[in-house]
Parts: C-alpha cells; structure tokens; sequence
C-alpha cells in the first residue's frame, strides 16, 4: 500500500458527491476525502457502496445514466449536508473491441457512464454550486484521452470527449467562482476489467510495468490529487487535465 500524506485537512468541512464510489479509485476517493474532513455522498449503481456508510458518507444506489438520478444525488448532497463544494465524476467502463467489431449499443453502453453520466452530474453539480459561487468538479479522465490504442476506440473517444467537456466547463463555470479539472490516469489496479476477464487486477498490474516508472498505480494515489484539485491549493488551476499516468504520456508523445 502506498503512503499517503497524514494530518492533511485540505478539504474540512467540503461537501462532495462522488460517482463510482463502491470500489477502486471511487472507493478510495470517498474514503480519502472523508478522512480529510469532508462529507461525502459516495454515488454507485453497485449495492456494496452502502459499505461506505458512516458517520459523514451517506450513500446512494443509482445508475448515473438515467434521467433524475443527477438531481437526486445533489438533492441528497443538499439536504444532508447544507450544501454542495465538490463533484468527482469518477465512474467508469471499458469495452476491448476494435471498432468494426462495435454494436451501436456497446457504443452507447460506453458511452453513458463515461460522458453521458459526467455531463448529467456536472450540470447539476455546477448549478447547486453556483448558489455559493464556489466549487470544484474534477473528473476521472485518462491518458487514453490523448492517446490511441486499438482495441479500445469506444473507450479512446469517451474519454478524449471527457478531457474536452473538462475544458469547455470550465470556462463557462470559473466566472461563478467553480473550477472545473480532471486526472490523465494510467493503469490502476482496480476491477475496471473484471466484467469481462477474471484477470482484470493482474493484467492491470502488469501493464503498468510499461510505464517509466515500472508499475501500476495505487488507487489512493490518484485519490491525493483528487484531494488537492479539490482543494484551495488548486486555486489557480482551471481547465487543466492533470496526467498522472507513471510517465507513460511522456513515452508516448
């Protein structure tokens, strides 16, 4: 397990709404950012998120995608808490198919989580967010925005779409006092690959020995960036997709 900072109280007394949040880089976000003092509303369609609750997490079982779900979460945000600082759109899928091989609906169901339910969140996040002209979205993005690779082509553009919505709204909401950026990550050893290969966790670790750094991230470790972009030490930081992918963007590019 990788260290992690201690006594660190860069979010104390936020209020943030995470999606995705029953396990991996989700799970270890909620709980990071509840242990720096935050309330959390900690969002998955998987029923084990309820394993999260305590004092300060509330939870909610919901698929991001469906229409209303966005309102509940920050109504619930809201309504527990007083109020609403901080949206990581953190959940995720991956399909592995080249393109020509893709049905429209393996598109869409690509789709929907990635862009779809990020775009439904961080328009109602922006909107509690403005009441206080303050806030800070983040979103889970990857180095697969910027980089291809075949065999993921659905997964590619969803998340080149996510980098770009990041910037867009950004743009729009920094006037309100919001600012909107995301996270480049590379592999991370989490079940993202568990629908469809039992070996998802160690085909994951295994990659990572590609990038510069010769491993795979740690959730938490993607989880302290979340912290500070949500942070006011991240005040002068708008629109940016920060890259934390072990180097591999560098080796890339």
């Amino acid at each position: 397990m990788t260290k992690v900072a201690q006594n660190v109280n860069e979010v104390e007394g936020k209020v943030a709404l995470v999606t995705g949040a029953a396990s991996g880089i989700g799970r270890a976000i909620a709980e990071l950012l509840h242990a720096r003092g935050a309330k959390v509303v900690a969002e998955d369609i998987d029923p084990a998120v309820k394993e999260l609750e305590r004092e300060g997490i509330v939870t909610l079982v919901a698929d991001i995608t469906l229409d209303g779900v966005a309102e509940r979460a920050v109504a619930l945000a809201v309504d527990t808490f007083g109020r609403l600082d901080i949206l990581v759109n953190n959940a995720g899928r991956i399909i592995y198919k080249n393109l020509v091989d893709l049905s429209r609906e393996e598109w869409e169901w690509q789709m929907q989580t990635n862009v779809t339910g990020a775009f439904l969140h961080s328009r109602e996040a922006q909107k509690a967010m403005m009441k206080n002209k303050s806030g800070a979205i983040i979103n889970i993005a990857s180095y697969a925005s910027y980089f291809a690779f075949p065999g993921i082509s659905a997964y590619t553009a969803s998340k080149g779409a996510l980098a770009q919505m990041t910037r867009t709204q950004a743009l729009e909401a920094i006037e309100h006092g919001i600012r909107v950026n995301a996270i480049g990550v590379g592999d991370v050893v989490t079940n993202l690959l568990n629908h469809f290969r039992e070996d998802g966790r160690e085909f994951l670790a295994e990659h990572g020995k590609n990038a510069p750094i010769g491993r795979a991230a740690d959730a938490v470790e993607i989880a302290e960036i979340v912290a500070f972009l949500a942070s006011d030490r991240a005040s002068f930081m708008v629109g940016s997709v920060v890259m934390a992918d072990g180097g591999m963007s560098v080796v890339i590019g």
